[in-house]
Order: C-alpha cells, then sequence, then structure tokens
C-alpha cells in the first residue's frame, strides 16, 4: 500500500482541449450547451451581468458619507453623583452603582440638576460647565485613562 506522501502526481494538470471532434469527448458544442449567448465565442458576460439591463452594481445603492466605527462614551448626568457623596466616582464604582453598562467604555459627565456634595471624579471626560461645578462644590475632576480589561491569559496562568 503506498503512503500519501509517496504518491507520484503531476503539480501540473493538462489542460481539456474541447473541440476535437465526436471522438475525444468534447466535440461539437465542447460542454458550451446549445445556443444562447453564453455558447458563443467572443465577449463574454461580465461578473456583474444579471441578463437584464440593471446589473447588481447599479441596483445596491452606493454608500455615502463616513459611518464611524468609534464606541461612544457612555453618559452619566451631574445630579446622580449626588450619590457619591465625600467618595470617589470612578469607572468602576459607577458600574457598581448602575449608572454606566461597563467599566471599559469611556465615561463622560453632561450637566443636568446640581451638584449638592463634595466629590472626587475620576473619569474619561466631562463638560466645561461640570468641571466648574465640581469644583465650585469643593470637589476635584481629573481627566483619568479608560480602565483596561485583564487578559484572561495572566489569569489562567495564574490557577
Amino acid at each position: 500500500m503506498t503512503k500519501y506522501n509517496e504518491l507520484i502526481i503531476s503539480a501540473s494538470k493538462n489542460i481539456k482541449r474541447v473541440g476535437r471532434g465526436i471522438a475525444a469527448g468534447q466535440g461539437k458544442t465542447a460542454g458550451r450547451g446549445t445556443k444562447g449567448q453564453k455558447a458563443r465565442t467572443g465577449k463574454k458576460l461580465g461578473a456583474t451581468f444579471q441578463g437584464g439591463s440593471r446589473s447588481l452594481v447599479t441596483a445596491v445603492p452606493k454608500a455615502r458619507g463616513f459611518k464611524s466605527r468609534r464606541t461612544p462614551a457612555q453618559v452619566v448626568y451631574l445630579d446622580h453623583l449626588n450619590a457619591f457623596a465625600g467618595k470617589t466616582a470612578d469607572n468602576f464604582t459607577l458600574f457598581e452603582a448602575g449608572y454606566i453598562a461597563t467599566p471599559f467604555h469611556a465615561v463622560k459627565v453632561i450637566l443636568r440638576g446640581e451638584l449638592t456634595e463634595k466629590i472626587t471624579l475620576n473619569v474619561a471626560g466631562a463638560s466645561t460647565s461640570v468641571k466648574a461645578a465640581v469644583v465650585a462644590a469643593g470637589g476635584t475632576f481629573t481627566k483619568t485613562a479608560v480602565p483596561l480589561k485583564m487578559s484572561t491569559k495572566e489569569t489562567d496562568e495564574a490557577k
């Protein structure tokens, strides 16, 4: 029994010579069927041709404009931050309180209502009016980078 790696196979395969008579097996119509546009010699149909006056390319609308692939920041309103009186409000504390969906995306604080408590705000962004309101309430704002998820590879290696 011959092994798979010992088979003697040529890299180049001989092309089928069509239209060489009945005895060759591919005579007369040469495998093109009978009649019709595809049976003729000369110009071939394009890849987008669908047999009518309107091709697939003209039927599909052109994608104009620009579609941003950047995920928008999660919005937290200023009056929600009163719940963090005297504490630090960052991505993880906002996530635990249920104000944002995930701590691993950018968070921006927008002005709505007013801040009555002193807080330390550590998020990716805040509007200018929010920064002024936090400082006016006696707190501080620090622009911080979005935290990264811990790699699952590192936790698997530790086990």
